[in-house]
């Protein structure tokens, strides 16, 4: 075995985004275009020498050879150990429980997260820190700095290593530890959540089903759900990672989760019914014809948590991304919490989790998680809400009415318009971002604007400032409506439009979704000039 130094690079377009680097996956297997990312980032870390990481993806197209390339990259910059999960596969919570517990310098996650696989779909890396999360945007800067003047990688010549084995093998002078994936995760979850109650709560005859989507969490679910929790063979469906998701899309919403959601509004639904996407960091909760938002089971989880034993002492405070409705807001108002409003992306909750100033976190794209890691974890949140079923002894339908009728309804739903022409995209967000100072007191739609800003982050804890993290409009009456282009796509841009509408305790919280959003809606269309800017109103996916 030697060690080569291939000349190589650089690459342009590799600046990581709030999830890192996703691309499509034939560039990916381009000669050279992981590995130059990949020494761009150890090079920006200080290099590897002497440092140990987690590696694992979420089993997608070119997950394993992916590996094997940073495997042998690792031993020849120097790194004395990588812990692995077997066959290639872990969750990003699951990296990042054992990067905190086995104490590693990081770790490299190998996923597009909710994006679909295979050869002509999407692939992707992230660089996760020692404490567990994402590598906060001083290091994300100094890798792409490090990307732009890259010249060459280090790469041992070595024959790929047998994954499929628990155990310990050596590369060069390199310790490779391959483990379970889900074994070190399920112990962190018997800490946090009264299992004993939640098998009763399932041996009483209650009836979930689960829809890994072909994904990650597929053996996380059947090892839990099925086996410690004891709910029947077949509750998790769709359970074997396929590497391109079984043709589908992993992205846990009523519109690519459609066979759960169309069981769970059936007249045969079982009680409870969730799903998790491509790497198992976000979930959808759903109950008997009964969708759960993400930001309302962000504020359910905050309203309730206190009843799963990890939790019981209390929540520090609660953090939410700033497109995310304002349900958690009410709730820790009501409970006297700590309440933070960070930009899209799970980076920034690390500090507030390190500080100890909040103890639960959300997003709005499907993303919950706590302080028990430092990445968003479907698979905890779904576990919280069982446990939080198993005490409450309601459906989930009647817990949201109770919820609604203690802190009142945030109408909430997020439109996004993909594939959109980055001109078009950025045309519109220039000529918002133009007259946001003009549009406070104008009545667009028949409803008023209140306000309109560009959001900027100033992080409590290390004083540090991100600016332009989305556009702002308020109305009356405690409306709202947020844009902002995505970082997740890999074709052209999307733009996602977030509108809002909070109604109090008192008030009507029946209607349907779009009903209530419409007059924020059409505020929205008219004051962006969508149709005249990127030639259509409706979105491809609303959820």
């Amino acid at each position: 075995m030697s060690i080569q130094s291939i000349s190589k690079g650089p690459f342009e377009g590799q600046k990581p985004g709030t999830s890192g680097l996703r691309k499509k996956t034939r560039v990916f297997m381009e000669p050279g275009y992981l590995e130059c990312f990949v020494q761009a980032t150890l090079n920006a870390i200080g290099g590897a020498t002497g440092k140990s990481f987690v590696i694992g993806g979420d089993g997608r197209f070119f997950n394993r050879e992916a590996i094997q390339i940073i495997l042998k990259m690792a031993a020849a910059n120097g790194a004395s150990r990588v812990v692995v999960g077997q066959g290639g596969l872990l969750s990003t919570p699951a990296v990042s429980n054992l990067i905190r517990q086995r104490k590693t310098d990081g770790g490299f996650v190998l996923s597009a997260s909710h994006n679909p696989g295979g050869i002509d779909a999407d692939f992707g890396i992230k660089y996760n820190v020692s404490n567990g999360g994402p590598a906060p945007e001083n290091i994300t800067q100094s890798m792409f700095e490090q990307t732009q003047v890259i010249s060459e990688y280090r790469i041992m010549d070595a024959p790929d290593i047998d994954l499929s084995n628990i155990g310990t093998t050596p590369l060069g002078d390199m310790q490779i530890d391959i483990v379970d994936p889900v074994v070190d995760y399920l112990a962190l979850m018997e800490t946090l959540f009264d299992f004993a109650k939640i098998r009763a709560l399932f041996t009483g005859g209650f009836t979930m089903r689960f829809d890994a989507m072909h994904a990650v969490t597929g053996p996380y679910a059947t090892a839990i759900l099925e086996g410690a929790l004891g709910a029947p063979k077949g509750t998790v469906i769709h359970a074997i990672p396929s590497e391109d998701f079984g043709g589908g899309h992993p992205d846990p919403n009523p519109v690519w989760a459609n066979i759960l959601m169309d069981e769970m509004m059936s007249g045969t639904a079982p009680d409870f019914g969730a799903a998790s996407d491509g790497d198992g960091d976000r979930n959808m909760i759903v109950g008997r014809a009964a969708y759960v938002t993400p930001s309302d089971s962000l504020a359910v989880l905050v309203a309730n948590a206190h009843l799963a034993p990890g939790y019981k002492a209390g929540l520090a405070g609660v953090a939410r991304s700033m497109p995310t409705s304002g349900a958690s807001d009410k709730v820790a108002e009501r409970l006297g919490l700590n309440c933070f409003e960070t930009p899209t992306g799970w980076k920034f909750f690390g500090n507030l989790l390190d500080a100890g100033k909040v103890t639960l976190c959300g997003e709005e794209s499907a993303g919950t998680g706590s302080d028990h890691v430092r990445e968003k974890d479907g698979l905890w949140a779904v576990l919280l809400w069982l446990n939080i079923l198993a005490e409450r002894r309601q459906s989930v339908a009647e817990i949201m009415r109770d919820h609604w009728a203690t802190y009142g309804r945030n109408y909430y739903s997020r439109h996004d318009y993909e594939a959109v022409p980055v001109e078009a995209a950025n045309a519109l967000m220039e000529g918002l971002r133009a007259t946001l100072s003009d549009l406070p007191g104008k009545t667009v739609g028949g409803i008023e604007i209140t306000s309109a800003d560009e959001f900027s982050y100033h992080d409590p804890v290390d004083g540090s400032v991100s600016h332009n993290q989305g556009l702002r409009i308020g109305f009356a009456r405690e409306a709202r409506a947020v844009l902002r282009l995505s970082g997740t796509g890999t074709e052209g841009a999307t733009l996602r439009v977030y509108l809002e509408q909070y109604v109090p305790p008192e008030a009507e919280h029946g209607l349907a979704v779009d009903v209530a959003l419409q007059q924020v809606r059409d505020a929205v269309i008219e004051v962006t000039r969508m149709q005249a800017l990127i030639g259509r109103i409706e979105p491809d996916v609303k959820t």
